[in-house]
């Protein structure tokens, strides 16, 4: 019998994790995809603190559908944004044991487009 997706995604995601860390310097990007939403957030690892975010879930972007990848890539552009506003511009990104595929790849290639370097 195979693993079910959940626990493969969470075993993936500690694998990860055990290299990916986010710093004061260059936080880590993290992303996560539900069905319907898509969350990312920058977190400082070495205090523990969100230092930006943005999802789908948000009023003002709940307009239209939120599981697409044009509604992904407005995710990475807004988290990118709020970011550059808390004063980053690097970040190391956590595809949260997701494939780089889709609407994780979109987010982003948002981000880019907003200026963080990723």
């Amino acid at each position: 019998m195979g693993v079910r997706s959940a626990e493969a995604r969470t075993k993936r995601h500690r694998r990860v994790r055990k290299k990916v860390s986010g710093t004061a310097e260059r936080p880590r990007l993290a992303v996560f995809r539900s069905n319907r939403h898509i969350y990312a957030q920058v977190i400082d690892d070495t205090t523990g603190r969100t230092l930006a975010s943005a999802s789908t879930a948000e009023a003002e972007q709940r307009s239209g559908s939120t599981a697409t990848v044009d509604a992904a890539k407005a995710v990475g552009q807004l988290v990118g944004e709020r970011a550059k506003a808390a004063g980053i511009s690097r970040v190391v990104f956590d595809r949260g044991g997701f494939r780089y595929h889709g609407r994780v790849a979109a987010l982003c290639e948002g981000a880019r487009a907003a200026g963080l370097e990723v």
